[in-house]
């Protein structure tokens, strides 16, 4: 078992009481086994991290990696017309080598910009190619292929039949639910009510159940969606999925924007957790999640950069810096606090995956997923005296991010990404966006 030790790092533990501390990490194998100052501790390896931040790493709870080859490619529309003009044909031309590659994309500048764990949406095929790519790159995820079996102006490709659907669901789930040392794990993922039938989303209640197994899915992003499921099934989003027993503590919900007082309920009695999009939901216009009343209802709520196309980027710290400012404009300035935001990109996250005991803050215990953020740098001075949590919420980017580890494997050192390869992934990533655009024709 390699034991590594972080010495004279400033440590936001994210722990209950968001305790700062200075000093040291000691992990062996995958696990932190003591934090203190001055450790006495056997290290193959020793991380001198003197001036630099130590941070768990961040919790993503909404991304859709299939979708990183469609950066710059769905701009400027609101989310019907984005999908069905843009990201349905689009998904509908990937193959094997297209998924990889735009898989392979996503996770390099997740991690390049300190995120350690996802929740991933993948397309109707080619699922296994996606599990490949988080296999080799070292990240923790949950992440399943997408259900789609209804709905007008689905390309083909797209068009599933619910048996097969649930079968290969299962299929991916018995391949890849806890590989790589439980570092993947499978999540049921039909798309959304409009595309899917009711027999689809009751079985993937049933299956979620005996599997004991997430199941993640879209709901009140948009108006005009909320607008189809109520003229297709006779009531709104939330309550249509409590109706057919969907809602409940294994639910994570994206975006969540368009709730009514009676989906609010819904959502905090069944126990259901709900993920926080900002920068996607002001691109498409779909509007601004009622993030601060949520979590007074004692809702769990996670940060997610939802999908290239829809962003443009996945960088958790612009996500941070919008899920501050979007709610202090309606709000007032004391809402959202750097301390509160920052525990939605790190703990908060874990909460909505189900993974808090694991994850998500630095604790003895817990697994070695952690970052360094190096802040010597004009943006983030004067370092005086500085409150810390402003300093990474509201100063800091993803160029700060130093080094990444997960599951006690460091991924990126001196800001290089050492589970991919940089240069072949950008050369393949095009080639393989220029072969989908020629399938399409």
């Amino acid at each position: 078992m390699k034991t590594k030790l972080i010495r004279n790092a400033v440590i936001m533990t994210m722990n209950d009481n968001n305790e700062v501390l200075e000093g040291d990490v000691a992990i062996a194998g995958n696990v932190i086994m003591a934090i203190g100052s001055e450790l006495e501790f056997e290290a193959d390896e020793i991380i001198d991290a003197g001036g630099k931040v130590l941070l768990p790493g961040f919790v993503q709870t909404h991304i859709h990696l299939c979708q990183t080859l469609f950066r710059g490619r769905a701009d400027d529309l609101a989310l019907i017309d984005w999908l069905r003009q843009k990201i349905w044909p689009l998904e509908a031309a990937h193959n094997e080598d297209s998924v990889y590659y735009s898989a392979l994309l996503g996770i390099g500048e997740l991690i390049r910009s300190g995120t350690t764990t996802i929740l991933d949406m993948e397309t109707v095929h080619h699922t296994d190619a996606a599990f490949r790519a988080i296999e080799e790159s070292g990240l923790r995820a949950l992440s399943g292929k997408v259900m789609m079996d209804y709905g007008t102006e689905v390309p083909l490709a797209l068009q599933e039949v619910t048996e097969t659907s649930l079968r290969q669901s299962v299929d991916l789930l018995e391949r890849w639910h806890g590989a790589a040392n439980g570092r993947i794990q499978y999540a049921f993922c039909p798309r959304f009510v409009v595309s899917c039938t009711e027999e689809l989303l009751v079985g993937v209640r049933d299956l979620s159940e005996q599997y004991n197994v997430k199941v993640h899915t879209h709901a009140s992003e948009n108006k005009d969606e909320i607008a189809l499921v109520e003229a297709e099934r006779g009531m709104r989003n939330v309550v249509y999925l409590d109706h057919i027993g969907l809602a409940r503590p294994n639910l994570i919900l994206a975006h969540s924007i368009w709730l009514d007082d009676e989906e609010k309920r819904i959502i905090r009695e069944r126990g259901v957790k709900v993920t926080h999009c900002p920068g996607s939901n002001m691109k498409l216009a779909s509007g601004i999640a009622q993030v601060p009343e949520l979590m007074r209802e004692g809702i769990p709520v996670g940060i997610g950069a939802d999908g290239a196309p829809c962003n443009n980027n996945l960088d958790m710290f612009q996500e941070m810096r919008l899920t501050a400012f979007i709610q202090k404009i309606q709000h007032g300035p004391t809402v959202m606090d750097a301390r509160t935001v920052l525990r939605m990109a790190t703990m908060g996250g874990a909460e909505v995956l189900g993974m808090e005991e694991e994850i998500g803050s630095i604790e003895v215990g817990k697994l070695a997923d952690l970052q360094i953020l190096d802040l010597e740098d004009f943006h983030a001075y004067p370092s005086y005296d500085a409150d810390w949590f402003s300093r990474v919420v509201y100063a800091a980017t993803r160029g700060d991010v130093d080094t990444v580890m997960i599951d006690g494997e460091i991924v990126m050192r001196g800001k290089i990404v050492k589970t991919i390869d940089r240069k072949r992934v950008l050369k393949e990533s095009d080639r393989a966006l220029r072969g989908l655009l020629n399938r399409i024709g």
